[in-house]
């Protein structure tokens, strides 16, 4: 096959064209993979726990061990793709994540679906920085690079236009291990296509493996997301989560320090010393944190004040996902056009905004607000999330040698990771803990002092991105 530095500066013929386009679609499936699958789980969790016998604590974990194995391997996933080839790693990402369907399709009891999970979170870990790396790989112009980027990271809204939906239907008609099985037929086609259409590559040869930096980053983030998620249930004074913070705070500088060390290891640190990749990672933490907190959120309250179903709240959110995958289809081109500092700092903007209107309506209406206003309010997230997405992933790409791109793909997408996890830890938190009814009001007082906060963190992220982010950042940077 054809590696795709040998014909990264000559023009796309029709071959390599079909070539490209085939390999979107094959990283777009990865997306939808995973996406699919974290956006119907949630629905699921009722017939889960009653077929089961599974306790509260128990369903809570069956979301939590995902996104636990998730953390963990999401550095260490981008850079074993620089490694030992990305093509490969996609594969191994695809094989866990249907291996761990599969495991949770056939589970007999509580136990083995939770094992199911971790497999599958690791695929994820595994799948996601590299099918970034491979489209950045694969589209070396900076214009095509960042439509490529929309439009992968537009899968995301279109699985959470679609997840919701889908798995209401199947959940309803044909049980909760349908929504495993679901993801069999689409792992099977991203498989085939990858190793029909992906060139494969060799990895870098004067790089090795950084064992102890993986060690010390899987335990600094499993420690970390550990503690966020279980810090709701337990509180701070818990032994297993003193213990979690305890190797979080040990593991966090210890791994910095060893990096610092090595000088060329599983996070190099030289990479920072680029304004704008530093800025991108502020970026996307603070974009999931607040956008996150509201995705989870969101449908408590629609079915809690407004007494819609499950599926009727995913429908009532499609306006924020349908607008999402629209202008996610041709932020590219305007990136290239304006520049990502003006397109990250409008996302950002509007991201804040929608949520503090949310918060402003839900305090200050003298009731619940009307359906229709709501769902229109829910059109600025969206927008802004589609602005933003694809630019911040791209940057983070850009701003780093091509050798790099699965480094700065799971970095990337850690930071994501972080922000999210904190961001439903966080925001729920104050939710929970305002959840009485203020006086004339429809809204608990928690939805509206969380959404405040979450759009508070949009807008800090809309300052970095007008502060730091350079016009040129899309610029692939040399080797």
């Amino acid at each position: 096959m054809i590696s795709p530095s040998k014909h990264a500066s000559a023009p796309a013929t029709p071959m390599i064209a079909r070539r490209r386009r085939a390999i979107l679609i094959t990283m777009c499936l990865g997306v939808l993979m995973a996406q699919i699958d974290t956006s119907v789980v949630n629905l699921a969790a009722r017939q889960i726990g009653q077929d089961l016998h599974a306790s509260l604590s128990q369903l809570q974990w069956v979301i939590d061990a995902y996104n636990l194995a998730y953390a963990t391997l999401l550095l260490s996933g981008g850079a074993l793709g620089d490694l030992f080839g990305r093509r490969r790693l996609f594969l191994a990402g695809v094989t866990l994540f249907a291996l761990g369907s599969a495991m949770c399709g056939l589970a007999p009891a509580i136990g083995w679906l939770l094992v199911g999970r971790v497999v599958a979170g690791l695929g994820a870990a595994v799948m996601l920085p590299n099918s970034l790396a491979i489209l950045a790989d694969t589209y070396p112009e900076a214009k095509a690079r960042s439509q490529a980027i929309g439009v992968w990271a537009g899968c995301n809204g279109l699985a959470f236009a679609l997840g919701p939906t889908i798995g209401g239907m199947l959940v309803d008609s044909a049980g909760w291990r349908s929504i495993f099985a679901l993801i069999l037929p689409l792992a099977g086609l991203a498989g085939w296509m990858a190793n029909r259409h992906v060139p494969a590559t060799h990895g870098a040869p004067r790089r090795k493996l950084d064992l102890p930096g993986q060690i010390l980053a899987a335990a600094a983030l499993a420690a970390l997301a550990f503690a966020v998620i279980q810090w709701p249930v337990t509180g701070p004074h818990a032994l297993i989560m003193r213990a979690a913070i305890a190797v979080a705070v040990l593991a966090t500088p210890a791994f910095i320090g060893w990096q610092i060390r090595c000088g060329d290891g599983l996070m190099p640190l030289a990479l920072f010393r680029n304004a704008s990749f530093s800025a991108a990672m502020v970026i996307a933490a603070a974009m999931t944190f607040g956008m996150y907190g509201l995705i989870f959120l969101l449908p408590l309250l629609l079915q809690s004040s407004y007494g819609l179903s499950a599926l009727e709240a995913g429908l009532a959110m499609l306006p924020m996902s349908l607008s999402f995958l629209l202008v996610s289809r041709y932020v590219g081109s305007l990136a290239h056009a304006l520049g990502p500092r003006a397109t990250m700092s409008a996302g950002m903007s509007l991201m804040g905004a929608g949520l503090l209107a949310l918060s402003w309506a839900g305090s200050e209406t003298g009731g619940a607000l009307p359906l229709p206003a709501l769902m229109a309010l829910l059109l600025l997230p969206g927008i802004g999330l589609g602005l933003n997405t694809g630019p911040v992933m791209s940057v983070a790409v850009s701003s780093v040698p091509a050798e790099r791109t699965g480094t700065a793909a799971g970095l990337i997408n850690t930071a994501r990771m972080v922000g999210a996890t904190l961001g439903v830890a966080v925001l729920g938190a104050v939710a929970a803990a305002h959840m009485m009814p203020a006086a004339g009001h429809g809204w608990p007082a928690g939805y509206a002092l969380a959404f405040r906060g979450g759009g508070c963190i949009e807008l800090a992220g809309a300052l970095v991105a007008s502060w730091k982010i350079e016009r040129n950042a899309l610029v692939r940077q040399p080797s």
